[in-house]
Order: C-alpha cells, then sequence, then structure tokens
C-alpha cells in the first residue's frame, strides 16, 4: 500500500482510463489535483501513434492522425478483453485506419508500422502506455515516483476485460491496488465537492456516457461519507465513438451518392472524415448547424454538406433511446421509483449533447440535472480520492468514505442441457464468496469441466464465456450420487477466482484458478511471461523516447544557437571586437552548420553535441 513521502507527496494516484480521453489525479496540498499533461491540458486523448522515429502518446499522437492514420491507434479499450472474431470488434474494424487482426488464442492484436518494421500490439500494450504516460505526468508534477494506482472502469467490464486492464498496468509498472467502477468514482467526487450541503440519505442515478462506454448506477449516499451501489446497468459498446461512426456513415453515403465514389477503402480520407465528424459533434452541442468541409477527400474530389443538430439527432435516435431504457431498468431492478431520485449527476463528454440531456430530464419528469461535477474530470477525481484513501494520506474527510460496490452481471457455470446456472447474481454487493453443490451427470463420472460465463441469459452459450476448467479425482459412482462444490470468489476490484472441491468421501480438494492457470482456460488471457516480456518491451519504448527526446532537444538547441548567434553578429560591438577574416570564419560556421542541420534532421545525439561544440568554439568572441 501507498504512503505519504517525507515531503508531503503522494505516492498514490487516481487514474481514468477512457475510450477517447484519460486523466489522472492525485491528493496534493490537502485537496485532489487533476494533473495537468505536458501541454497543459488536464485530459489527454487515449491514442498512440508510431512513425519512422518515435512513438507519441496523448496529445502529440491525435495531432498527427491526419498523416499517418494507419498507424495512430484510438479506441483500443474498445478491444481489451474481447476476442478477434467477437461481432461488435469485426463491425468497429470497418471504420478504423488502423489494422487489427486475430492473434494466438482468437486475441485482438493491432499492427503497425515503426521505424520502417512491423510491429504487432495486443489492447493492453497499447492500454498500458497511456497509463505510463499519466504515470509519468504524476510523477513529474508531484516530484516522487509513483508505483501505486487505482484505475477505473467501466461498471459494465465483464471479468476477461478487468482483468485485461489489470494486466495493462502491470505492463506499465502500475501496481492497481483497486479497480473501482466509473459512475461510483464521480459519485465519490460529487460528495467529496457537496459534502456540506447533503443531509441523511439520498438516493443517486449516476449517467456516464463517455466516449466509447455508458453506464448507469443507482446508489444511495449518507452524508457524504457512505456510497453504496444499488444497481448497475449498461453497455461497454456505447458512447460518443459510435455517434461518431453514423455520422461518418452517413458522409460515406452521401459522397457516393454525389459522387459515385466509394471511400470505404481509403483509410486516409476515413480518417480525416472521422476527424470532420468528430469536431462537428462537439460544434452540434452549442449551436444547431455546422458544416463538414473536406478538400480532395478522394480522387481529387471535394467534400462539403452542412449537418444540422436535428440530422445529428435522428441518426443516432435509437442509441438515446437506449440510454434511457438502461435507465429504466436499472431503476426496476432496485426496485426505485424515478420520483425518488434525489439527484442525477452527468459524467462524460457525452453528457453535453442537449438531446441526451433532453430526454433524460424528460425521463425524470422534468427534474434539475447536476451539473456541478467536470463531467470529463469527475470520474479521475474520484479515482484520486480512493486512492488518497487506500494510501492513507487524504484528510478525515476522505478517510471517513466508505464504498460498498457490487457486481454488473451474474456469474455462473454451465450445467446439463446448456443450462446457465447462476452461483452469484448481478448487483450482489462486493466482495463477496458464494458456493454451490453439484452432482455427477453420468454413471462411474471421475471429472467434471466447469465452464463458467458470465451474463443474464438463460442459455448459457448465450452468454459471455470467461473459461474452463477440469476438477478430477472424483469417486466412481451411479450418476447423481457424487458431489463437488464450486466456490465463486469476487474481490472488491470486481475480479473473480473460481474453485472447486471433491466432497462426496470428505476429502476437499480446492483448485484455485491463479495467473498461470488463467492462460489454460481464459480466452485471450495473457500470461505471466507475456507480462513479463511485454514490461522488458515497454521499458526498451522507454529508453528510445528518452533518447529521442534527448535528441530533439539538441536539435532545437543547436537551432536555438543559430537563431541567437545570427543576430549577435549583426550587432556592432560584436564586429568591433573580432576582425574581419574572424567575422567570416563565424558567418562561414553558422551558414554551414545551419545547410547541415537542414541536411541531417536524423542525425545521432553525438553528432549534433559535436556540432555545438564546433559552433560555439569558433563562434566563442561572440556569444
Amino acid at each position: 500500500m501507498a504512503k505519504e513521502s517525507g515531503n508531503g507527496d503522494v505516492l498514490a494516484i487516481g487514474i481514468d482510463l477512457g475510450t477517447t480521453y484519460s486523466c489522472v489525479g492525485a491528493w496534493k496540498d490537502d485537496r485532489i489535483e487533476i494533473i495537468p499533461y505536458d501541454q497543459g491540458n488536464r485530459t489527454t486523448p487515449s491514442c498512440v501513434a508510431f512513425n519512422d522515429s518515435q512513438r507519441l502518446v496523448g496529445d502529440g499522437a491525435k495531432n498527427q492522425s491526419l498523416i499517418n492514420s494507419a498507424n495512430t491507434i484510438f479506441d483500443f479499450f474498445r478491444l481489451i478483453g474481447r476476442s478477434f472474431n467477437d461481432p461488435q470488434v469485426q463491425q468497429d474494424l470497418k471504420l478504423w485506419p488502423f489494422k487489427v487482426t486475430g492473434g494466438l488464442g482468437d486475441t485482438p492484436t493491432i499492427v503497425v508500422s515503426y521505424k520502417g518494421q512491423k510491429k504487432e500490439f495486443s489492447a493492453e500494450e497499447i492500454s498500458s502506455m497511456i497509463l505510463a504516460k499519466m504515470k509519468e505526468s504524476a510523477e513529474t508534477y508531484l516530484g516522487s515516483d509513483v508505483k501505486n494506482a487505482v484505475v477505473t472502469v467501466p461498471a459494465y467490464f465483464n471479468d476477461s476485460q478487468r482483468q485485461a486492464t489489470k494486466d495493462a498496468g502491470t505492463i506499465a509498472g502500475l501496481n492497481i491496488v483497486r479497480m473501482i467502477n466509473e459512475p461510483t468514482a464521480a459519485a465519490m467526487a460529487n460528495g467529496l465537492n457537496n459534502k456540506s450541503t447533503i443531509r441523511g440519505k439520498i438516493n443517486v442515478v449516476v449517467f456516464d456516457l463517455g466516449g466509447g462506454t455508458f453506464d448507469v448506477s443507482v446508489m444511495t449516499v449518507e452524508k457524504g461519507d457512505i456510497f453504496e451501489v444499488k444497481g448497475v446497468a449498461g453497455d461497454t459498446h456505447l458512447g460518443g465513438e459510435d455517434f461518431d461512426n453514423l455520422m461518418v456513415e452517413h458522409c460515406v453515403n452521401e459522397f457516393k451518392r454525389k459522387s459515385k465514389f466509394d471511400l470505404t477503402g481509403n483509410k486516409k480520407a476515413l480518417g480525416r472524415l472521422r476527424f470532420a465528424c468528430e469536431k462537428a459533434k462537439r460544434v452540434l452541442s452549442s449551436t444547431t448547424q455546422t458544416s463538414i468541409d473536406l478538400e480532395c477527400l478522394h480522387e481529387g474530389i471535394d467534400f462539403s454538406m452542412r449537418f444540422t443538430r436535428t440530422k445529428f439527432e435522428e441518426l443516432n435516435s435509437s442509441f438515446f433511446k437506449k440510454c434511457i431504457k438502461t435507465v429504466e431498468n436499472c431503476l426496476n431492478d432496485t426496485n426505485m421509483k424515478k420520483s425518488c431520485v434525489d439527484e442525477i449527476i452527468l459524467v462524460g463528454g457525452s453528457t453535453r449533447i442537449p438531446k441526451a440531456q433532453q430526454m433524460l430530464q424528460d425521463f425524470f419528469d422534468g427534474k434539475q440535472l447536476c451539473k456541478t461535477v467536470n463531467p470529463d474530470e469527475a470520474v479521475g477525481y474520484g479515482a484520486a480520492v480512493l486512492a488518497a484513501k487506500l494510501s492513507g494520506t487524504g484528510n478525515k474527510s476522505v478517510q471517513n468514505m466508505v464504498l460498498l460496490d457490487v457486481t454488473p452481471l451474474s456469474l455462473g457455470i454451465e450445467t446439463k442441457g446448456t443450462k446457465f446456472d447462476v452461483v452469484i447474481p448481478r448487483n450482489t454487493p462486493i466482495p463477496r464468496s458464494n458456493a454451490k453443490n453439484y452432482v455427477t451427470s453420468y454413471d462411474n463420472q471421475t471429472a467434471i469441466t466447469i465452464e463458467v460465463y458470465q451474463g443474464e441469459r438463460s442459455k448459457s452459450t448465450d452468454n459471455h464465456f470467461l473459461g474452463k476448467f477440469i476438477i478430477d479425482g472424483i469417486p466412481a459412482a451411479p450418476k447423481g450420487v457424487s458431489s463437488i462444490k464450486v466456490y465463486f470468489e469476487i474481490d472488491a476490484n470486481g475480479i473473480l477466482t473460481v474453485a472447486a472441491g471433491v466432497l462426496a468421501t470428505g476429502k476437499k480438494e480446492k483448485i484455485t484458478i491463479d495467473n498461470e492457470r488463467r492462460r489454460c482456460w481464459r480466452i485471450g488471457r495473457l500470461s505471466k511471461d507475456d507480462i513479463e516480456k511485454m514490461i522488458r518491451e515497454a521499458e526498451e519504448y522507454k529508453y528510445e523516447d528518452t533518447e529521442f527526446n534527448k535528441k530533439a532537444n539538441a536539435h532545437n538547441e543547436l537551432e536555438d544557437h543559430l537563431y541567437e548567434l545570427r543576430n549577435k553578429i549583426e550587432e556592432k560591438n560584436v564586429k568591433k571586437k573580432v576582425s574581419a577574416e574572424m567575422l567570416k570564419d563565424m558567418e562561414n560556421a553558422i551558414a554551414d552548420t545551419t545547410k547541415w542541420l537542414e541536411d541531417n534532421h536524423d542525425a545521432p545525439l553525438s553528432e549534433l553535441e559535436l556540432k555545438m561544440v564546433q559552433l560555439k568554439f569558433v563562434c566563442k568572441l561572440a556569444i
């Protein structure tokens, strides 16, 4: 567990790892600080890019996406913990400009060109690069090393997705001390900021519509200290990116109708169009119409069209209706009437969309929506609150907070006839342990295959398959005589451990599904060796990034020095100090170095440093 350092800075941070944007916060100077990145922004795009000379993370990656779309990775959070053949992954592939293939165990593999070579990455590796960026920003801001973090995940993430997120943290060099559901984190942020106004117990709905995921949580908050989640619902594949996708599809159809050309095979054109659609979507939150104008989009043909808020709402009406239906279902699951809801908290950038706000307010019969928390920073703020509590660095108001969360989906095993038998129902408070007895299905059965699923359908195969293992050593006997007990345990992070024991003879055998064994039964699960290999590679990329920055700084310093020298030798006092011959040597040195710099953009650090020494030696009288 993290502890306070000698100078008062903390060693635990809170991270909102978002589909489109991420942010990091920490307890400092008796309050939560959302930490700015190198460009001064308090959130950074969840984007990673590769080119012939370097790897870029965050703003740098997004800024060059239009000219390097095939090697600019975004939306990778939609791949984490999923299989390549997942229908939603296959649907996304049609609109992504970068390449994704099926790897070992049907794991999605992202393929890019880096320094002239083909490179393959898992979604966990790309996620770890964003986490490492946030870790680095926090360490720079706090002035101390950071190892421990609380990381948020969508409430409706299944076990595979949570495990994959934890692996990403390990690769980034972070010890994830807790994973917290995004809406719960936002509620904690709101509770801490409004603690003085909360009297008794209130019922809260958190409506979290972000870039890639949608969550609804119903909870009670007591005196701003006790946060008890009653129920969650949502969709891990619904958010601003989906709104963008429909806008892109509409524009592609319009372009085809007007020009007879199909854009779908032109990855660069699709990247430019997506960027323009995202910008138009943001504009439409504050105005009723805008335009999308792109020169030479495809085959030298320009594209221009007017986009109204009405058209945007019409295209995405099914998504907005789905959001409201999810809110209704979540309230029904918790047996709470909408008239009993005291506060509706908006979280996520997509809640700025007027139609989403209007439909939500109409559903709650005109009740005012809570907009006091920054929808982009609330989740990261709440994660930092929990990090401060767990590390013991926060003040009394933080230390008194109690968090009671639930599991979002039912967990169970497949029984005879592909029936899904629930061991831990959804919306069960966590951490939690449940167990059930099962008997053999046929005579003289000595082994049983335990297949674990997560979901709400009656048929096991309609749910999300988590994996399987075999329990053997069962005494041979007629069917229905020998028994086993299956144990399900969910920790505070929402991560599942499954075990089994033989009971017929009184002998108890327990098999715990640890990290190594998961590799045998979990689709796409990284093994210990996989993770260690990725950690080594992450260190290599960190070294490469550091070396690139050193070279870039040396290049900039040499360029700046040339500029200063050119100005100085024009001064009268310099011309008086040196002879005409020496002045000529200085001018030649400046001209030669300038020409060399223009012709050698990729020169190694050693040569740049040598040029600087040589230039300073020749021009020392002017310095």
